[in-house]
């Protein structure tokens, strides 16, 4: 589009638009001066800054000719015939950035594109993809074969109707899902953002936008490319961003602006600074970033660049307005490159559907065959072949996939309109039947059985603890610390009241959450530098918390509720307000952020009062140990803690010297600044102020369960589904949460599976578990992966069979191995559930993915095939719509086998009766309006079938059992339909020619009629809760093939159809296929009738 310059005044920092007003936070800066003033005295500057951003520019450019990323073929080819690269994927690289200026290397273009299909390719492509499907492409020869006249037994359009019509829909389907997806795609792309340049703010469309770019994006904008924040509105010069459509997270994170750009007078400063950026190659690591920012004016100036200060795209700007560096645009963006679509699932009744047709099709040839060879030997016996072969095409049902279609999206409509688990998506239609025969269900803890909400429950000392009920105790101790210090109470009274008032406060600094209520007398006086000391003690108003762990968020609000309060924090300072209302403002150095290797965060800040400097960090028990000076109680109280099912961390601070800070921070910055295993070296500097620190206390938090947890899990293992949980937690406490959530029962013996690293440790081990097969196994997730190393079916078959498994710190693509193992040695359906983004790799994996939208986002939901809200609706989810799925799948595809098998077969007696010739029994319309109008209805309403009640269904899970061994779908009852059409097809036919020996020429018609009404008679057998709607249909089809009888005379005599002799023949025919079957299964539910026939009695 066309870029108009829309305003010549950038954004200011701390202030509104200029243009839009400013208010009294804004640098004094006049409103009128534009950003390129050409009678400005910086004009020689800002020249100069061009000149060398130019040569650099140019120096950059002839470094990095070749390689260049997103270059395409033809612009490359000159260059690299010598290597043969080039049809090679464009190689990622590290660059340099220079800002505001056009960029050397081509890059890749900024748009969203998830179409599969444009207007040249959608045909080739869906034909393509319809006809890769053995069945299509099974009639698409057939109707092919009938164009030629030699080969024609019928009309032409009875072969292609019904094909076209199956392919049309599909077409359709995916026009329509294709169609919806571009105009996503355009609403994204054609978002309008603003854009600084040395001329102004220029609007542009988010697919013009480029690297290099200095883009702005404002409060509750999508971010429209990866960008590096150079300034934002917001004076601490730190912003949030929602990263939920990114990372699944829910929580707000903090980003920082860069240091130079951000202390800047005006955004317009930033392009006459000559500003460039290093940044790393494309990678799809979210969570990390390495780079350097350069400045040449006024002085060469180097800064490092982390992930705090980068906003990735499609994140959104949660507060102020941010100026923004592009670094990585389209395909290169770390959002783009996690982007992949989630793996085709076929459903286990799919797959036996499947093999049914092939047994289908075999059956066609030996039909086909047979017949040829009892013709005789011709000349053109392949004609023949070829004609019986189209003759009983029927055997295998076009319609079959159609129909199987439609009726999975009436099931996930079922389930998306259930009032008993509200708010339930199925985003995966394909498969909703998987869930009426699951035997492994694997669980995630966090979140899933719990509830992910927090709660403070225990501080320990050492040699006191202080539970919910001693918490008063802990506030009186922090009051008078902070009222009289040590002059109060006797010795060990003030030791005491001073150890609490450390460890609280301790709590209160070492996090990184940040209040949204915060105190507006504290913001007020920090901007004039001093400190307000008179606050009212009768402020009551709870303050809100932001940050990326609830964990952080519960200490931090158990801090207040002792009265040691979080109640303004930036990146520069913090204050908390003290029991007696005053404040204490500590100045943050250095912060050592949270991460899944390290298991610890830390914080450096200094006391603005006293000028003490102090080092508090807080983490894991298993690497805090070896951190903290030596103790005798550290690892006796947090397993303790951890057997209450409470989540630990471990407190320790360490005092440091100015000297001392000033020595690590210098070493600390020259490893930020490191381009190479930048990571690595600020580790090694890190660990050098680790270790004799001083232990201050445990904490244990505890994580809710989800509601009706326990019974759901019984009801589960009722229903003979094993569970699995697979957390990352530590052992203790999953093995507390699995006992009190009843995963395992108090009855059920527990065997802890020791850890194992080698060979030799894991064989004894297996064969030590080997005589407890029959305890709930609990086992270590390295430990784990060395028996699978080593003896994987060994270990997944003794595993299998213990009642309940729980796997603890298990990383997420261990919990995906797990779910892969279990469906290669079982060959069972497996189910998994999870609520955060570590789940999503199990729940792709699994056969049915279920997601509980939680506490940590949706990108678990998002990812899965059904999504939830909360743990329990997994029983009504599995045992009532699962099963009925299930139940009606297999009745609706074995009785459209059924319809097609019926009529083949007496289609075979009328050619072998005369003489084996190769015509088709029934015309035209007849052939269509079997399938369609005349028992279409019914056939399809089998889908609104149940056997039992919902109440019947949950009150009884066992019934559940007899799904998960596959008898209503399987080759035992296939056959037995196979027989059932053969002798009905059978006895329509050869009575039908016996008793119109005389009258041969209404042979069809009366056969035709008993085959419609014995197909409706057959679904009355069939059904066993009748639906007002099975009424309707019923009538209605009778309704379609009277009127057919009046309409198509060419087919029907009229005169015979009204004779006694007709209706007498009619009942006669219709009595002798349906009745022995009418008689069958009366004699069943009389004699021996299934379980759920006996308790729907009983209910």
């Amino acid at each position: 589009m066309v870029e108009v310059v829309i305003a010549l005044e950038p954004y200011e920092r701390g202030g509104s638009v200029l243009g839009n007003g400013t208010d009294s936070n804004t640098r004094n800066r006049s409103s009128a001066t534009p950003l390129l003033d050409k009678d400005s005295d910086s004009d020689d500057s800002f020249d100069e800054a061009i000149y060398q951003i130019q040569a650099r520019n140019k120096k950059y450019q002839h470094k990095n000719q070749y390689s260049k990323p997103g270059m395409s073929c033809t612009q490359s080819c000159g260059q690299c015939l010598g290597s043969m690269n080039c049809c090679k994927p464009p190689e990622l690289l590290e660059r340099k950035v220079f800002l505001g200026q056009p960029t050397p290397t081509k890059f890749a273009k900024n748009e969203v594109r998830n179409t599969k299909y444009n207007l040249l390719t959608f045909i080739p492509k869906v034909l393509w993809e319809q006809f890769k499907v053995f069945i299509n492409l099974y009639f698409l020869v057939v109707a092919i074969t009938q164009l030629i006249p030699s080969l024609r037994v019928t009309y032409v359009y009875t072969s292609w109707l019904p094909l076209g019509f199956v392919i049309f829909i599909t077409m359709c389907r995916e026009a329509f899902d294709d169609i919806k997806r571009r105009l996503r795609d355009n609403e994204v792309n054609s978002a309008v953002y603003k854009k600084l340049t040395p001329g102004g703010v220029v609007k542009i469309s988010s697919d013009k936008i480029k690297v290099g770019d200095l883009i702005y994006i404002e409060k509750d904008e999508r971010v429209p490319a990866d960008v590096i924040l150079l300034s934002t509105t917001e004076r601490a010069g730190s912003c949030f961003i929602r990263t939920d459509q990114l990372d699944g997270e829910t929580d707000w994170k903090l980003r920082l602006a860069v240091g130079t750009t951000q202390k800047l007078p005006s955004d317009a400063d930033v392009l006459r600074c000559g500003p460039s950026i290093y940044a790393e190659k494309p990678q799809k690591d979210i969570h990390n970033f390495i780079g350097n920012f350069y400045s040449a004016l006024p002085v060469d100036t180097e800064e490092p660049l982390n992930i705090e200060n980068t906003m990735w795209a499609n994140t959104v700007v949660a507060n102020g307005t941010a100026l923004g560096a592009v670094i990585y645009t389209g395909r290169e963006t770390r959002s783009s490159m996690n982007t992949s679509d989630a793996p085709s699932k076929i459903g286990h009744t799919d797959a036996e559907i499947n093999n049914l047709t092939k047994l289908l099709f075999l059956l066609t040839v030996a039909l086909s065959t047979a017949l040829v060879l009892l013709k005789g030997a011709t000349k053109e016996w392949y004609k023949y072949f070829i004609r019986f072969i189209v003759l009983f095409s029927y055997i295998i049902p076009i319609n079959l996939r159609v129909n199987l279609d439609l009726s999975k999206i009436w099931y996930s409509i079922c389930i998306h309109k259930d009032d008993q688990i509200p708010d339930t998506v199925v985003r995966n239609t394909t498969i909703p039947e998987e869930l009426g025969r699951i035997s492994y269900l694997l669980s995630d803890k966090t979140g899933t059985l719990t509830q992910n909400e927090m709660v403070f429950k225990k501080l320990h000392l050492g040699t006191v603890s202080f539970g919910t009920e001693s918490f008063p105790e802990v506030k009186e101790h922090l009051t008078n610390e902070y009222d009289n210090g040590a002059k109060q109470g006797t010795k060990v009274r003030k030791t005491l009241a001073y150890r609490v008032k450390e460890s609280v406060r301790a709590l209160a600094v070492c996090h990184n959450v940040t209040p949204s209520g915060t105190d507006e007398s504290a913001e007020e006086e920090g901007k004039e530098g001093e400190i307000n000391q008179t606050f009212d003690h009768s402020v009551t108003e709870k303050m809100q918390y932001q940050a990326a762990s609830p964990d952080e968020v519960a200490l931090v609000e158990w801090t207040e509720e002792v009265n040691l309060t979080l109640v303004y924090r930036d990146r520069q300072i913090m204050r908390l307000r003290t029991p007696n209302g005053e404040i204490e403002e500590f100045e943050i150095l250095l912060i050592f952020p949270f991460t899944s290797e390290s298991k610890r965060m830390g914080i450096i800040v200094k006391d603005t009062a006293t000028g003490e400097i102090t080092f508090v960090m807080k983490g894991a028990d298993v690497v805090m140990a070896n951190i903290v000076q030596y103790n005798d109680w550290l690892e006796e109280e947090c397993d303790n803690m951890a057997r209450e099912g409470l989540r630990t961390l471990v407190v320790a601070k360490k005092m440091l010297s100015q000297e001392q800070y000033d020595d690590f921070e210098r070493r600390y910055t020259e490893a930020k600044l490191s381009i190479n295993d930048r990571a690595r070296q600020m580790r090694q500097v890190q660990l050098t102020m680790e270790g004799d620190m001083q232990l201050l206390c445990v904490t244990g938090v505890e994580d809710k369960l989800q509601p009706d947890v326990r019974t759901s899990l019984e009801l589960l293992a009722n229903a003979g589904i094993k569970v699995w949980m697979l957390t990352g937690d530590k052992l203790e406490t999953a093995t507390n949460i699995a006992i009190s959530s009843r995963l395992v029962s108090r009855m059920t013996p527990i065997y802890q599976f020791k850890p194992v690293k080698t060979r030799t440790e894991a064989h004894n081990e297996l064969n030590n578990f080997r005589k407890h097969n029959e305890n709930a196994l609990i086992i270590l997730g390295d430990s784990l992966m060395t028996c699978l190393e080593h003896y994987e079916q060994e270990f997944v078959e003794l595993a299998m069979m213990s009642p309940a498994v729980v796997v603890c710190r298990c990383s997420p693509t261990q919990k995906a191995n797990i779910v892969y193992l279990i469906k290669k040695h079982s060959n069972k359906p497996v189910a998994a559930i999870g609520d955060g983004g570590n789940d999503v790799s199990m729940i792709q994996a699994a056969d049915a993915g279920i997601g509980i939208v939680g506490k940590e986002g949706k990108q678990a939901s998002l990812a899965a095939d059904f999504s939830i809200t909360q743990f329990s609706y997994v029983g009504r989810l599995l045992l009532w719509h699962g099963r009925n799925s299930y139940n009606r799948c297999a009745s609706l595809s074995q009785f459209i086998i059924h319809r097609g098998l019926i009529i083949s077969v007496m289609q075979a007696i009328f050619s072998a009766v005369f003489f084996f010739v190769s015509i088709s029994l029934y015309q035209g319309v007849l052939l269509i309006g079997y399938s369609s109008f005349f028992t279409m209805g019914p056939v399809f309403l089998l889908v609104l079938d149940v056997d039992v009640e919902a109440k019947i269904a949950m009150m009884y899970p066992e019934l559940y059992k007899e799904m998960q061994k596959g008898r209503v779908l399987s080759y035992k009852t296939f056959f037995m339909w196979i027989l059932v059409s053969v002798y009905q097809g059978a006895a329509i036919m050869y009575l039908g020619i016996l008793l119109f020996k005389e009258d041969f020429i209404h042979v069809i018609a009366i056969t035709f009629t008993v085959l419609i009404v014995t197909e409706l008679l057959m679904v009355v057998v069939t059904v066993r809760t009748w639906h007002w709607l099975m009424a309707v249909a019923q009538i209605f089809s009778l309704g379609c093939y009277f009127l057919a009888l009046v309409f198509l005379p060419e087919y029907f005599d009229p005169e015979f159809l009204t004779s006694t002799n007709f209706l007498l023949k009619f009942v006669a025919l219709t009595a002798a296929s349906c009745l022995p079957l009418f008689i069958m299964k009366y004699l069943r539910t009389r004699f021996a009738p299934p379980i759920y026939a006996k308790l729907q009695q009983s209910g």
